[in-house]
């Protein structure tokens, strides 16, 4: 599985709810599907995705806002990289659907949603997130380049994107490829942004740690400087150490920390570059109290546990969340057992 993917599996199996929920709806239907008139069922939406997990996302946030009739089928493509399509109609209420998510109105298909969708910086979040799991893309952090794109229909819809980003510190380019619109980002910070935003926290630690790896790797090739392998690691370490206490302190427990870990956590904020004999020397200098370079780093060893003991939990929260509480009827159960997980 790409690392793409894997975002996208993160991203689609967190709780949402409210405007939130809209807000995201909004970009995957808006970006997802598409209108049908007949003479017998009137206006319908067709929603089709390539990704089971998404496409589950898409139904249970439809499902879970509106009383309409939804037929789901799944489609085999004929060629091997891709071989299933998720197809969803929704047979009833489309245009006040639509209008809802802010994507209609009396003169059709709105080219970018209203405003008022991505009023609140959690609901812009919450959009950006919708728009990666529809048409988005992610270069593995192992490649030789960074890159993260998402893809829309119009100019319009394109530039609407690129302001979220702005509005999240996050500088997006466009271009043109196709007779598509292509929102993308180089920066390797600004990926690790993008990813923090739409609360992919478990690729975004992975992201930085084989980022951080490949950069001081490739230093340590060009220099090939013995002295410069050691800071390389020391900087590595560091990093390492900087993310575990940012899940703390987004977690709200740093200050049940015991003393001395909030001690070394204060150090490494105010010297993010420093070694581990370095900080254990600022250490004694300030407390008077003599600490080894191995007792600093069993401090680090023990707040890196409980950093994951943090995400272990968060995802166990997410793991009862998403558990159903019961299938209503014989046709959900079908249409649930179709979407399955990606091989």
């Amino acid at each position: 599985m790409s690392f793409a993917s894997d975002v996208k599996n993160e991203v689609a199996s967190k709780v949402m709810s409210g405007n939130d929920a809209r807000a995201e709806l909004s970009a995957l239907i808006q970006m997802c599907s598409s209108l049908s008139l007949s003479s017998t069922r009137g206006l319908t939406l067709l929603v089709t995705v390539e990704n089971a997990a998404v496409a589950r996302r898409i139904y249970t946030l439809v499902r879970e806002r509106y009383e309409t009739d939804i037929e789901l089928y799944v489609k085999k493509k004929m060629n091997l990289r891709k071989n299933r399509i998720y197809g969803m109609r929704i047979l009833t209420g489309a245009s006040e659907i639509l209008k809802d998510l802010g994507i209609y109105s009396s003169r059709g298909l709105r080219e970018a949603p209203l405003a008022k969708i991505v009023q609140t910086d959690n609901s812009a979040r919450a959009y950006l997130a919708g728009a990666f799991l529809a048409s988005g893309s992610v270069n593995s952090p192992d490649t030789t380049s960074y890159h993260l794109e998402i893809t829309v229909n119009n100019p319009d819809h394109a530039e609407f994107l690129i302001s979220l980003l702005e509005r999240f510190g996050i500088s997006g380019k466009l271009t043109a490829r196709r007779q598509k619109y292509i929102v993308y980002v180089k920066a390797a910070e600004k990926i690790a942004d993008f990813l923090r935003i739409i609360e992919a926290d478990q690729a975004l630690l992975m992201f930085e740690n084989v980022r951080i790896s490949r950069d001081f790797v490739n230093s340590f090739t060009r220099l090939n400087n013995m002295d410069v392998a050691n800071e390389m690691k020391t900087q590595a370490a560091a990093g390492g150490q900087m993310a575990d206490i940012r899940i703390l302190e987004e977690a709200d427990r740093i200050d049940r920390l015991d003393t001395r870990l909030r001690d070394v956590i204060e150090l490494r904020k105010e010297f993010p570059e420093a070694s581990l004999q370095e900080l254990a020397d600022i250490y004694e200098k300030r407390s008077g109290v003599k600490v080894s370079k191995s007792g600093i780093k069993h401090r680090f060893v023990k707040i890196h546990e409980l950093a994951e003991q943090v995400l272990n939990q968060n995802r166990e929260m997410e793991q009862r969340r998403n558990t159903p509480r019961g299938l209503t009827n014989r046709r959900d159960y079908d249409c649930k057992s179709q979407f399955g997980t990606d091989k």
